[in-house]
């Protein structure tokens, strides 16, 4: 495709909307899934954390 002009680029032939609106779902998601992944991550450690160490005072 040719245009004209970066306006008519941006427009996308009347699509913008719904390629815009695409490509911003999915450079958002691809921000917040790694830090979403962190925090279960980190969450989990805690988790076990606390886990070894009721076992620890458990057996003693």
């Amino acid at each position: 495709m040719n245009w004209g002009s970066p306006a008519e680029f941006f427009a996308m032939g009347g699509y913008a909307f719904y390629v815009w609106g695409s490509f911003g779902a999915c450079v958002l998601m691809m921000v917040v899934e790694p830090i979403l992944a962190s925090k279960r991550r980190s969450s989990i450690l805690s988790s076990l954390r606390r886990e070894h160490l009721a076992e620890t005072l458990e057996n003693k």
